[in-house]
C-alpha cells in the first residue's frame, strides 16, 4: 500500500466514519474542515508510529498537514533524513 493511500485510509477511518469516497491525496483537509490543529498531532503520532519516523516538532506545520500528498512528502523526506543519520 502507497504512503498516500495509507493516510487516506487512516483520516477516513479516524474523521469520515470510514468513507474514503471523494477524498484523494489533493484535497485541503483543513480548508475543508476534516482535520484541525488537534488532528494534526493525531496524524504526527499516527505517522510516526505506522511510518517509524520522527516527525521534529519544526516539521508540524499547516503546510506540512495541508494534504495527504504534503503528508506524504513529509514522510518520505523524513524517511531519507533517517537514512542518512544511521
Amino acid at each position: 500500500m502507497s504512503t498516500q493511500q495509507s493516510i487516506i485510509n487512516y483520516i477516513a477511518g479516524v474523521w469520515l466514519d470510514g468513507d474514503a469516497e471523494g477524498l484523494d491525496a489533493q484535497v485541503p483537509l483543513a480548508e475543508l474542515n476534516i482535520i484541525d490543529s488537534a488532528g494534526i498531532f493525531d496524524l504526527v503520532h499516527y505517522m510516526q508510529d505506522d511510518f517509524r519516523i520522527t516527525v521534529p516538532l519544526r516539521e508540524i506545520s499547516p503546510a506540512n498537514f495541508r494534504t495527504v500528498d504534503t503528508m506524504a512528502a513529509l514522510v518520505e523526506r523524513l524517511r531519507r533524513e533517517g537514512e542518512t543519520v544511521r
